[in-house]
Order: structure tokens, then sequence, then C-alpha cells
């Protein structure tokens, strides 16, 4: 997003953590310097602005939990403040965009809105703490209503509230009474694109032609319910050219990894995440895709993966509820296989008739890939937000600077 802007004029700051997930470890060459605030400067490209990125400790927990989690995130939240107080004595920036969760950073942006005369977008990637709720990740009530009420605090002082999905504006539409704005996530479509070497592709990952490939790769945490494939993996255990793949890194790959071998499964592979160089290659190595998550998730979230697996013409078995945004999507658009979640018979029938109809999705392909290119573009996505947040304005706020927390 911000390299975008900065090719498009904008100057361009960002207040963010040393890169850390999905493995919940800092990556390396960070590694060395996690302890202590970093600047750096990004080149995006040859006519752009350069970006100063400033990086904030914070607390990594090793085996993340709600407490752990919520205790996480505010640490950057506090580490975070130090480097927005300075800002208060520099150049003004004519927008502050704060991107939740973690839903507590746009209690920053109003620290900076308020001293600055600066207006503040707050976009809502995942509803965090409806989700922890849902998901029992948070038990307790009393913690819940004030994680709430700080909610509600934001979402009234934001000057523009967007989020990625028609059933996330439904939701947070219920919370407060504004206009929200659709932001849906984007795909670089010229660098995720179908590739027809399919193949060669399955040999160079040790894999035989003829086999047929599930995969999922993505964040592997509780809120997926993965656990799914590996009972789909046992119900087709006998059919040996069926393959299960699950790739990246999670708080709950351990879990899976313990249910694989009590399973003795044969017919499943655990990979590790993929650099973004290899990416484009390794989702076309699949057949099918697998877009997994729990039903009482619903519209409060929507899966980010399910762009670039439409943007390479992947073909895509995906569980959601009749009613939520992901279902009608798919639906309307016929850009994928739809199954009701949490139904292991149901998604094992899925994957029957997939592999009975192996010959019969082309135009499914077709239409993932088209959609990517016509609705999810990084061009069309983000030259349309950037277009509705300035109109919203009165005109006094001109498309000059940009901090993004």
């Amino acid at each position: 997003m911000m390299d975008w802007l900065a090719t498009n004029n904008y100057e361009c700051a960002v207040i963010t953590t040393f890169p850390y997930y999905p493995q919940w470890k800092v990556e390396e060459p960070y590694r060395k310097d996690a302890s202590w605030y970093k600047s750096e400067l990004r080149m995006p490209g040859e006519n752009a602005s350069p970006i100063k990125i400033i990086r904030c400790p914070h607390y990594i927990p090793a085996s993340p939990s709600g407490l752990t989690r919520i205790i996480s995130d505010f640490s950057f939240f506090f580490s975070a403040f130090f480097v927005v107080f300075r800002l208060l004595f520099a150049k003004r920036y004519d927008y502050v965009i704060t991107v939740a969760p973690p839903f507590a950073l746009g209690l920053l942006a109003i620290f900076y809105k308020t001293f600055k005369r600066t207006k503040f977008i707050y976009h809502i990637q995942d509803l965090q703490i409806d989700a922890a709720r849902e998901l029992e990740i948070v038990k307790s009530p009393a913690l819940l209503n004030v994680l709430f009420a700080i909610e509600k605090f934001i979402l009234k002082r934001a000057d523009r509230i967007s989020t990625i999905s028609e059933g996330m504006i439904k939701k947070i539409k219920n919370k407060i009474d504004k206009n929200i704005l659709l932001f849906p996530n984007w795909v670089d479509t010229t660098k995720f694109t179908p590739l027809h070497d399919k193949t060669e592709i399955k040999t160079a990952y040790g894999f035989l032609p003829g086999d047929i490939i599930f995969l999922y790769s993505g964040g592997i945490g509780v809120k997926q319910g993965l656990e799914a494939i590996l009972h789909s993996a046992k119900r087709f255990a006998s059919n040996t050219r069926v393959k299960f793949i699950i790739c990246g890194s999670g708080p709950y790959k351990t879990t899976l990894e313990a249910l694989k071998n009590k399973l003795n499964l044969q017919n499943v592979v655990f990979l590790p995440l993929k650099p973004v160089e290899e990416l484009n290659r390794f989702l076309n190595l699949a057949d099918f895709h697998l877009v997994i998550q729990k039903a009482n998730a619903g519209d409060l979230l929507l899966p980010s993966k399910l762009t670039t697996i439409l943007a390479v013409g992947g073909i895509s078995i995906v569980t959601a509820s009749a009613g939520t945004s992901l279902y009608s999507i798919v639906k309307e658009n016929r850009i994928g296989i739809l199954t009701e979640p949490d139904n292991q018979e149901a998604l094992n029938e899925v994957i029957a008739k997939a592999l009975d109809g192996m010959n019969e999705h082309g135009t499914v392909s077709i239409n993932a890939r088209a959609y990517a290119v016509q609705q999810l573009s990084t061009h069309t996505i983000l030259q349309g937000f950037m277009q509705a947040v300035e109109q919203s304005q009165s005109g006094a706020y001109t498309k000059e600077k940009l901090i993004r927390a």
C-alpha cells in the first residue's frame, strides 16, 4: 500500500514492528536489532519518494494465547506511543491511517490527530475483539467489556472508517452509526499469474506428475479449523494420488502435526512458509486450494489468502456460511467451490466431487483470474480508496503526507 502511495506523490511514513509473523519470532536480518527502535528508508521506485519506516520493539510470545497476544499488542502500543509523541514536533502528516488489528492503535491516531489537526482513517482488517469472543480466545466478560468500550471510543473519533467486506460493514454499522468505506484486500495481478507447466512444478517440489494436490497456504491458527484437512486426508488415504499440503507457520502447527501422527497420515505434507519471490510458482502447484475457516468466524474476518489464489487462477474449495460476504462473493462470481464450515462430511463430499470432475473446473479458474484482474488489482483498489478518502474531506487536506501505524 505504502509503495503505491509513494509512487503516486504521497510522502509516507510507517510505524510498525520488526517482521515476526507468522513464525512468532523476529526474522533475519532484524533479529540483532529487535531490542530497540530502528529507522530505515525504503525506495519503492525510481520516481517515488522514499518511505520512512520506524520499527518498534515489542513482546513476542513464543506460544501465543489470548492473553499473551493482548500483551503483545499493548507492548507495541506503548513502544509506538513514543514515536508518535516525537512526531508531534515534526511537520504535520495530513492523514494518519491505522490498520486494525491491533484495534487499540486507533488511540495513538486520536492522540496525533488531537494535537496536529490531521484526519484519522481507521481501517479494520479483522474485527479482533468480536473474533476473540466468538472463538473463545478471550472468555472474561469484564475484559471484553473494557475492550469493546475502547473500540467504541476509537470508532466515534475516526474521520473515516473502512473495512474489507460488505458483511463486515454491516457488523461495524451495528457498533457505530457512520458511513463505512469498502476497502477490500488487493493483489498484484502482474506478480501473481497463472502458470501452465503444472507437471514440471509438481516434479520440482518432489511430487509425481499424476499427483492431485490440495493445498492450504497461510497462517496456521485456531480460527481456521485446519484439523478438517487432516480428517479429509484420512478419508482419502486409500487414493495414493491425492496429497494434502499445509504450508505456513503459526501457533497451531504443532497441534496439527501431532494429529497427523495420531492418524498415521502418509498423504499430508507440512511445508514452511514460502518466500514471496517463490510464492507465485508454489501456488500454481495446486490442483485445488483449501480456504478453510470456522463458522463462528463468519464476517468477523475475510481470508486475505484468497486474493492471490484468485490471481493465479486457482480453484478454491471454500468453507463459508450462506449469508456471509465470502459466500456471496464466491457464489455470485462463480470463482470457487463452496461448502459448509464445521461440516466434515460436507467437506469430504466436495473433495470427492472435485476429484470426480477434475476436468470440469476450467470455468472456475478463468472466472477467478478475471475477477482478480477486474476487481482486486492493486491500482484499482488503492486509487479508489484514496479518491473516496479525499472526496469526503472539505478540500483543506491535499494528498501531501500520510503516516500509517
